[in-house]
């Protein structure tokens, strides 16, 4: 080797070298930049959070002294046919709102993704009902769900009179109702969650699969699926969280009736701690909302991590 070789290849080693990339270490002064926003976490989240699961086994009326009560909150919820009812409830519009808001969420991500020129206006206009109030939203749907509302008038006027129905207002129908009002106003949200992921689709892997002669559907699943697993498990996790905390909707299309049919765990903690100055069984029924709202979205992560 001669020395221009030597030299050359010194000047490599030391380029390798100094381009490796250095151990990162967590020293104590990088966490004072994190400290406070870690301490405000503490005061207005954790703590609050703790205080109200110290006066769910309390039966503290929201003034004035409190007695321990122990489990008796717990039991009574229970035991409480209107408080089973609104756990199911809960549960039948969370599941019911993760599974068809990611579904119809995922066909428009996938039909509005390439190719359609008018994407872009189409994708906007499917995603203006999440930037409005729930509420606001709620009120609409209610207007159009009344008996004399233009749902019913619609289904007039195409010969189908005898499907007019008081949506809101018939117990069978009005929790489907407020299940479609949520789904509404959250496909643009699921939908533009799946568009992130599938913009990390290859194209050359599509085609490929393609002249191999995979289906629409072959292609799906043993390329775009698991290439976008990551937002399968966002988009899932967050319309899970939504569904069993919901509230809005309820409160605005039905106010939990007809007859407690549309009832659920988030409006009882309502109407019990600040209609019925319950305090300590309304901090029960929030403590256990919460831990349902833990157990399910574990369970939920557990599935959708690297199984697709």
């Amino acid at each position: 080797m001669t020395t221009t070789e030597s030299r050359a290849a010194a000047a490599v080693k030391v380029k390798t070298t100094a381009a490796e990339p250095r151990p990162f270490r967590m020293g104590f002064g990088y966490w004072w930049w994190a400290l406070p926003a870690m301490l405000l976490m503490l005061a207005f989240i954790y703590a609050t959070t703790a205080s109200g699961a110290f006066y769910a086994f309390t039966d503290w009326s929201g003034i004035g002294s409190f007695h321990f009560v122990g489990l008796k909150n717990f039991s009574k919820i229970f035991q409480t046919e209107e408080l089973t009812g609104a756990l199911v409830n809960t549960l039948l519009l969370a599941f019911g709102f993760l599974f068809f808001s990611n579904v119809v969420g995922l066909l428009f991500a996938l039909a509005l993704n390439r190719g359609l020129k008018s994407r872009f206006v189409l994708r906007t206009l499917l995603f203006m009902p999440v930037v409005i109030a729930p509420v606001a939203v709620s009120y609409i749907w209610k207007f159009i769900f009344a008996y004399d509302g233009p749902l019913n008038d619609t289904l007039q006027a195409v010969g189908l009179k005898s499907w007019r129905h008081d949506w809101l207002a018939e117990p069978k129908l009005a929790l489907a109702a407020v299940l479609i009002v949520m789904v509404w106003q959250s496909i643009g949200f699921t939908m533009v969650i799946y568009l992130a992921g599938l913009a990390g689709v290859p194209e050359e892997l599509e085609e490929a699969a393609a002249l191999d002669g995979a289906g629409p559907l072959r292609r799906f699943r043993s390329v775009t699926l698991p290439i976008i697993q990551p937002s399968v498990a966002i988009a899932t996790t967050l319309s899970l969280i939504q569904g069993l905390r919901i509230f809005d909707q309820v409160l605005a299309l039905t106010g939990g009736g007809p007859s407690g049919a549309t009832q659920t765990l988030a409006t009882e903690v309502y109407q019990h701690t600040f209609v019925f100055g319950n305090f300590g069984f309304g901090a029960a029924l929030a403590l256990m909302l919460s831990v349902l709202i833990l157990i399910f979205t574990a369970v939920q992560q557990f599935l959708t991590r690297d199984r697709l």
